[in-house]
């Protein structure tokens, strides 16, 4: 049976970074939001980031430590070789989210389009005990997923489609009183291909 991170490593390993469904030239919403949130000196983790410009985007506006985690080791080579020289001043974690033990705690964590993947209860469960381990009181989580009206499959793999209500309530569910709602926004990703997908993004603050 494969691995979740053999699946990630052959479909990096398929096509130029470029060419994923999810590529994005400029990283946005995610950029804005999180540098309305965060401040030079905080630590933020881009939970999934793989081979993103976002954390590109990140070091140039000054902002971070930037830690990086994906599955794929494949995904996080190759931002490193982009990156260069700089690729020293972020932290790069090959692990699977659901399992893993946070070496740090952060400011702001990021999540674009790897919660969607947790179809089982069991796995939403485990990541969402380690983020509760991670983020640090105050802290801010920002999470993008498909939206209600998104495809229902990415990658060969089945996802679970949110609204802001949905997501909200799931969170709630398995870490009652600590994240509360800030605000959400619907917005269309158009792939490299011309694609629209409906991504839905919401932002919660932790409240102890």
């Amino acid at each position: 049976m494969t691995t979740r991170a053999e699946h990630w490593d052959s479909v990096h390993a398929a096509r130029d970074a470029a060419a994923l469904t999810w590529h994005q030239d400029d990283p946005q919403p995610s950029l804005d939001l999180i540098a309305a949130r965060l401040k030079p000196g905080e630590a933020v983790i881009d939970v999934g980031g793989g081979s993103s410009l976002l954390v590109d985007a990140l070091l140039a506006r000054g902002l971070g430590p930037v830690t990086v985690l994906d599955l794929s080791a494949a995904a996080l080579a190759r931002a490193q070789a982009r990156i260069g020289r700089t690729a020293d001043a972020v932290t790069w974690i090959v692990a699977d989210a659901t399992a893993w033990a946070p070496p740090a705690r952060y400011s702001l964590w990021h999540d674009r389009a790897v919660f969607h993947f947790l179809t089982d209860d069991a796995d939403r469960a485990a990541y969402l005990q380690r983020l509760s381990a991670a983020l640090l009181p105050g802290g801010t989580l920002i999470m993008s997923t498909f939206a209600e009206d998104g495809p229902e499959t990415c990658s060969s793999l089945p996802v679970q489609r949110y609204g802001p209500a949905a997501l909200a309530a799931m969170l709630e569910r398995h870490l009652p009183g600590l994240l509360r709602p800030m605000e959400a926004l619907h917005h269309a990703h158009v792939t490299p291909r011309g694609a629209t997908q409906s991504f839905q993004t919401s932002v919660f603050v932790r409240t102890g």
